[in-house]
């Protein structure tokens, strides 16, 4: 067999291993999951009159539920790979990644295992929220089928740039509950975006953090392909962003885990 062949392998074996974690102990992403889900409703139902003022004279809740949902799907992303941390630190601390090292696996496949599984997740959160944001009156009358094909896309390869940054910061974390905290700018960074208003509405001084972070150029493409709203510059920002931090991440867990003594 082939190294390429042993690689695939062994990686499909180390996504269904990490598959039956989550599906058996489903209590994690359960609790991510609520996070996005209630800001969903608690901001359209108890704020959204108040914050659809922001979006332009004769806005209502109607149309601040089309703002908000975009940022609520990438907020979904980046509160289900704070779980991939939380699952890789747990490998790291409680030994098994050491057993794996013994046997004859291929070493990539064990961080390969964790990002396809939680690119699957957040796809399949996202779905989740997505189907409330529906509930509750989301609609994308203007996107044509190629505008959803590419907004999948850039979702998922915006998952896999989390993942891989997430992956990062499990294996320098020493716990489950350091990785939780490592984490934690993924769900903090879209609060502070255009995720819930427009950010030209943000006092001057705050409107440079909320512009130049990688949410915001995400979630504008997002709302640009679904609702079609102007684009601009932040599609190739929103692509230059994933792809950036993909590598990056995925230098930094390469790295960390070929070091690690464990």
């Amino acid at each position: 067999m082939s190294a390429f062949a042993l690689a695939v392998r062994d990686s499909n074996t180390m996504l269904r291993r990490n598959l039956l974690h989550a599906k058996r102990y489903p209590s994690l992403t359960l609790n991510l999951l609520l996070t996005p889900v209630m800001l969903l409703l608690l901001f359209v139902y108890i704020f959204g009159d108040a914050m659809s003022a922001g979006l332009g004279a004769g806005a209502d809740r109607a149309d601040y539920i089309a703002f908000i949902v975009p940022g609520i799907l990438m907020m979904t992303v980046g509160s289900t790979v704070v779980g991939t941390a939380v699952s890789v630190a747990m490998d790291m601390s409680e030994g098994i990644i050491a057993r794996f090292r013994t046997m004859a696996i291929h070493r990539g496949s064990i961080l390969i295992g964790h990002v396809i599984g939680s690119v699957l997740q957040c796809i399949a959160s996202v779905l989740l929220v997505g189907a409330v944001g529906v509930a509750i009156g989301f609609r994308s009358t203007d996107a044509n089928v190629l505008e959803w094909l590419a907004a999948f896309g850039l979702t998922a390869l915006y998952a896999l740039a989390l993942t891989w940054i997430a992956v990062g910061m499990g294996m320098i974390s020493p716990n489950a509950e350091g990785a939780s905290n490592v984490a934690m700018p993924m769900v903090l960074l879209p609060l502070i975006s255009s995720a819930f208003v427009p950010a030209e509405s943000m006092p001057g001084w705050f409107q440079p953090i909320a512009e130049y972070q990688p949410f915001t150029p995400v979630i504008e493409t997002l709302r640009g392909l679904l609702l079609g709203s102007e684009i601009g510059h932040n599609g190739w920002l929103a692509i230059a962003w994933s792809i950036g931090l993909a590598v990056l991440g995925y230098y930094w867990s390469k790295a960390s885990f070929n070091r690690d003594p464990k």
